[in-house]
Order: C-alpha cells, then sequence, then structure tokens
C-alpha cells in the first residue's frame, strides 16, 4: 500500500482556485451575451425615401424557386421562368426579363437593432440581374446597395435561406 500524507489529499480536494471561478464566470457571462446578442439580432424594413446614394455593394449567386413566393427584406418576389426568359413579380409590380436582364426593386430603409438596441440604419436597394433557368430554379445575380457599411451577416439575413445565397 501507498502512504498519501494527510495535507496531500486536502489538496486535491480544494479544487478551482477562486481566480480561476471568476475567469470562468466571465468567459460564460460573455459567451451568453453573445448568443442573446446573435438571437435577437433583428432587421426591420419599411419603404425608403428617394434621392439616397448608395456607395457600398455586395453581390450574391441565388436561386428563386419558380412559382413560389419569396420575400427579401419586406419585397414579396415570385418568378416563373419562361424558355430563356423569366416573368418576375415585386410587390405586384410585373416585369419580364431576357437573360442578362436587371430588375431594380425600389429602395428600402432597415434598421438592425440587438438586445433591442438600434445598431445601423441604412437604405438599401436591390438589384437582380437574371441569368438563366436551373431546373425549377431561375438564377440570378444579387446585388445588394447600401448607404452604409453593413457586414455581410447581417445582409445575409435579408435574404432566405431557400435562395442558396452565394457570395460572389
Amino acid at each position: 500500500m501507498v502512504n498519501i500524507p494527510a495535507h496531500a489529499e486536502q489538496d486535491s480536494n480544494k479544487g478551482l482556485s477562486t481566480g480561476t471561478k471568476v475567469l470562468l464566470g466571465i468567459l460564460g457571462l460573455i459567451a451568453i451575451v453573445c448568443v442573446l446578442a446573435v438571437v435577437t439580432l433583428t432587421v426591420a424594413v419599411i419603404e425608403s425615401q428617394t434621392g439616397t446614394s448608395f456607395p457600398y455593394s455586395t453581390s450574391y449567386r441565388v436561386s428563386l424557386p419558380d412559382g413560389e413566393l419569396v420575400t427579401i427584406g419586406n419585397s414579396k418576389i415570385i418568378v416563373m421562368v419562361m424558355g430563356d426568359s423569366v416573368d418576375t413579380s415585386v410587390d405586384g409590380n410585373k416585369e419580364k426579363l431576357a437573360l442578362g436582364e436587371e430588375r431594380i426593386i425600389s429602395p428600402h430603409f432597415a434598421r438592425i437593432s440587438v438586445l433591442g438596441i438600434p445598431l445601423i440604419d441604412t437604405d438599401f436597394q436591390i438589384t437582380l440581374k437574371y441569368l438563366g433557368a436551373s431546373g425549377k430554379n431561375a438564377l440570378f445575380d444579387l446585388t445588394i446597395k447600401t448607404s452604409k457599411q453593413v457586414p455581410d451577416l447581417i445582409l445575409k439575413r435579408l435574404i432566405p435561406s431557400n435562395m442558396n445565397a452565394q457570395t460572389i
């Protein structure tokens, strides 16, 4: 048998030091706040005033399901592929696009908030460029132009996941 000194047994039962417990508590609190910030990230979209410039832009390759309603921001979009062209309906305004043609969606205003605190206010405008059909989807280059620099993470919140947005 091995004899363990009495003071060695007491040291092994001590556990974490106070400083380590405080550090772990702070890290846990930071993790909880970060999770809450991501969960409460909201983008409120309303109509915009005219005359705004859009110096920042981000482009995505997207696919819109043929004949299904898709909402980007608060614009409701339906596309119907017709051979080499596509009929688009944005908020009830219809327009036919041939391959390579663009459609500009009227500007909107967005307020981005985290934990209920407004962080960024920006005007934005969306442009769709028709690339052709792929199965039951219509492929577009979608460009989001903004009046202020907005992180890509937030812009992607405007685009529904069923559009399979890929940054280009």
